[in-house]
């Protein structure tokens, strides 16, 4: 009866602190209406609850001894909830406090990482209420559980060593401990001092599968087999260990648990001896957990880590860790390896055809197709978009060719069929060889995919081998110092406008005639021709905010215009590039240009050149057509270098022709330059164009351009370029 008693009491005491308080909890949210909502709903249970907006003010305020729980929102204005947690975890004032998340966001791989950061659940908005009471109750009493747990495996502990003087509170401690140890989700087996076993709880009884009736007396290692997961070789009996040392021991990690019925259970778990009142040991204890799911999500998040999921091969990170290794296996060796850079040719056309399904699957079949011809111990790594890396180890530069030769023949032959289309896909190589000479990652790198560039200016689906002295390369290389050059200038605004006069041979015009042109300063002032810096900003992507910076830059001082000069009237033409007539974007840029400074889009034309306006023919008509529209004119330029076809001519709607100056500055001594320039004119004219000379450099050459009837004359012989002043 007085044991009775004694376990009433305790119930009721439990029962009371229950009743009036429920827990102290702290609520991270950066939106009011989510705080206050779960403020009112969890106060209204009898939580106590605190509320915190940003991931610092959470960090301050969990220092507060009293908080049990954290609700956690995911997106935070500064750091992420992934970050508050890991902090948290990593301070010990702050590390036992159960968390839980809270986002919008459901895929198992922000699940994965929450877990990973630490958190102890997950609940997704909107809130289900129930759901979020109910997970708070469970983790707040997991929480006190474990605290409970911890306190009376030490009672415990304590007790059998010091034999509890008390045999009335020895069997209600003893009763109390037997629950706990039935409730919990670990496994704990005693045994003697001699390693036989004495306890079993049910969670040691599942895991082993012994039942504990069968094991009462039998030696620990006959229950409680355990082998290394990769070398299944036997580990060291814990409980043996912990006897002999007389002290706490843990498992090594990578411990398999192998179950009486041959099933197998990765598990984590410490062992201590257990003593009597007088410090003599009587016993040990064993607390051990399956960590199968934990293993098994650390594995899935370092191979996510390390691998494209779309392919399933390395990533960047991965074989770029590779490449360092491979860099330093050269240093003091006669090792030789390579590099090959592949970059596919037409994967835009597939993407752009088809969509981003099929450029997907053709990604992945493209990857199965390179994996035929590498060799086993070759590394093949996606590095982004429809680049890929390979590291040939063990492999001369010839043998490197060769292999890259084979692999562009391989992807040549390769047909992708999508709904019935076929494509033809093509790969440009650049490589390198990794020797003592090879400096770092990143000059390697830059070697290779600078190679692989040259490939693709040979005209792709070629192989290329990079070499110190390749005329090719270190072309490109002036270009990308030059690219630094162009971006400091763009930012710095270390740009000017010239203008050249157009006049007009046959008529007086109504209104003069214009070009305006652009030049770069370089840093000490001096000025950088066009043909030095457009083609290197063409071919490294800034053209089009080069023309953004010249449309920007004219228009906002067009009525600064000196209004004593004849350029104060007139018809301006600009130059844009074919990257820029090919994107939407700078179309509706230009278009607001006008009416935000006002500029009467009657005086102003643009020219374009032949081969652009042909490359991208369908774009081309419609860019011209928009402005047109609103009142420009368009020239096309340099007509005669390219392809010259009139069946293009016919069907873009152009004003102006602007013939080569290649022909135009021969005329006057060479019979083919004049009967060429003839017929451009002779067909301008029949499709009611007119046309303007470039590169008139004498009087002799614009008289015989007045005897050929050509409408207008450009040129140093006419006026030279003229730096237009904003400010006078």
């Amino acid at each position: 009866m007085e044991i009775s008693r004694i376990v009433d009491r305790t119930r009721d005491r439990v029962s009371d602190r229950a009743t009036n308080y429920r827990g102290n909890i702290l609520i991270v949210d950066d939106l009011p209406d989510n705080l206050r909502l779960l403020r009112d709903t969890l106060s209204a249970q009898g939580y106590k609850v605190r509320s915190a907006l940003t991931g610092s003010m959470a960090l301050r305020a969990a220092q507060l001894p009293s908080t049990e729980l954290i609700l956690l929102d995911i997106k935070l204005p500064d750091i992420d909830g992934y970050e508050v947690c890991k902090q948290l975890k990593s301070d010990p004032r702050t590390a036992d406090i159960p968390i839980i998340f809270l986002s919008a966001l459901n895929e198992t791989f922000n699940k994965v990482q929450g877990l990973a950061a630490g958190g102890v659940d997950y609940i997704s908005k909107p809130f289900q209420l129930e759901e979020v009471l109910a997970r708070v109750e469970t983790h707040l009493t997991i929480g006190r559980l474990q605290q409970r747990l911890q306190k009376q495996n030490l009672r415990l502990l304590r007790e059998i060593e010091e034999r509890q003087r008390l045999e009335e509170s020895l069997f209600a401690e003893k009763e109390l401990a037997q629950v706990t140890l039935q409730s919990i989700g670990d496994g704990v087996i005693t045994t003697d001092a001699q390693g036989n076993v004495r306890y079993f709880n049910p969670i040691a009884e599942r895991l082993t599968g012994w039942k504990s009736h069968e094991v009462q007396g039998v030696p620990f290692s006959t229950v409680f087999l355990i082998v290394d997961q990769v070398t299944r070789e036997p580990v060291e009996n814990p409980i043996n260990k912990a006897l002999l040392e007389e002290q706490i021991v843990g498992l090594a990690n990578n411990t398999i648990l192998i179950c009486h019925d041959g099933a197998e259970y990765p598990i984590a778990d410490s062992a201590a001896p257990i003593r009597d009142r007088q410090g003599q040991i009587i016993g040990a204890v064993i607390v051990f957990h399956d960590v199968t799911e934990s293993r098994y999500l650390a594995r899935q998040l370092s191979w996510e880590a390390n691998h494209d999921a779309l392919t399933g091969l390395i990533n960047r990170r991965r074989f770029e860790q590779q490449l360092v290794e491979a860099i330093a296996s050269v240093q003091d060796s006669n090792q030789q390896h390579a590099l090959c850079y592949l970059d596919l040719d037409q994967f835009k056309v597939v993407n752009d055809t088809v969509g981003h399904i099929a450029g997907d699957e053709l990604l992945r079949q493209i990857t199965a197709l390179i994996q035929q011809g590498v060799r086993a111990n070759d590394m093949l790594a996606r590095l982004g978009g429809d680049e890929f890396g390979i590291l040939l180890t063990q492999c001369s530069l010839s043998q490197a060719a060769q292999i890259a030769e084979n692999l562009k023949d391989l992807v040549h032959q390769f047909r992708f069929i999508w709904n019935g289309k076929t494509f033809i896909i093509g790969v440009s190589i650049g490589v390198v060889a990794i020797d003592q000479t090879s400096q770092n990652l990143m000059e390697l790198l830059g070697a290779a995919d600078a190679a692989c560039y040259a490939a693709k200016a040979r005209g792709r689906n070629c192989v290329h081998i990079y070499s110190l002295d390749d005329s090719e390369l270190i072309k490109q290389r002036g270009e990308r110092q030059l690219i630094s050059q162009i971006s400091r200038a763009l930012e710095t605004n270390r740009f000017c406008l010239y203008y050249q006069k157009i006049v007009s041979i046959t008529s007086k015009p109504l209104v003069e005639h214009y070009e305006i042109l652009l030049r770069m300063l370089d840093e000490n002032g001096e000025i950088v021709s066009p043909n030095q810096f457009i083609p290197a900003a063409e071919r490294y992507g800034l053209i089009t905010e080069i023309d953004c910076w010249v449309i920007e830059n004219f228009f906002s001082n067009y009525h600064k215009l000196p209004k004593k000069d004849v350029i104060s009237q007139g018809l301006y033409t600009i130059n844009l590039s074919g990257a820029s007539i090919s994107n939407n974007q700078f179309l509706r840029f230009l278009i607001e240009q006008f009416s935000r400074y006002q500029v009467p889009p009657q005086s102003i034309g643009f020219e374009i050149t032949e081969t652009a306006a042909i490359a991208n023919f369908e774009q081309a008509r419609y860019f011209m057509s928009e402005l047109k529209k609103i009142g420009c004119c368009f020239a096309l330029d340099d007509f005669g270098s390219g392809l010259s076809s009139f069946a293009y001519l016919m069907n873009l709607p152009v004003d102006y022709l602007k013939i080569d100056g290649a022909f135009v500055k021969n005329i006057s001594h060479n019979l083919i330059s004049q009967a060429l320039v003839e017929g451009f004119n002779r067909i301008a004219h029949a499709m009611n164009l007119e046309t303007i000379a470039e590169f008139v450099e004498d009087e002799t050459i614009l008289e015989k351009l007045r005897e050929i009837g050509v409408d207008y004359a450009q040129g140093y012989g006419i006026a030279r370029p003229v730096l237009i002043n904003f400010n006078r």
